[in-house]
């Protein structure tokens, strides 16, 4: 069995690639990730803080297929 990883997305990605690969992760969507992110932003501010640093700690997914 294969363990599932978080990584920044490639393909779904408009700026870091952090709502891609959660959408991925979670098997969603990334439109409703990114709907979260801002939703979080507007109301409370913490989405944008949230967002630099996933896009700090998260790897971006390889380029090279296994």
């Amino acid at each position: 069995m294969e363990t599932k990883r978080l990584y920044r997305s490639r393909k779904e990605r408009i700026i870091g690639g952090v709502c891609g690969g959660l959408g991925i992760y979670f098997n969603i969507d990334p439109v409703f990730t990114r709907l979260i992110w801002a939703v979080l932003f507007f109301f409370g501010g913490i989405g944008l803080l949230a967002y630099i640093i996933a896009w700090i700690i998260v790897p971006e997914e390889s380029t090279i297929s296994s």
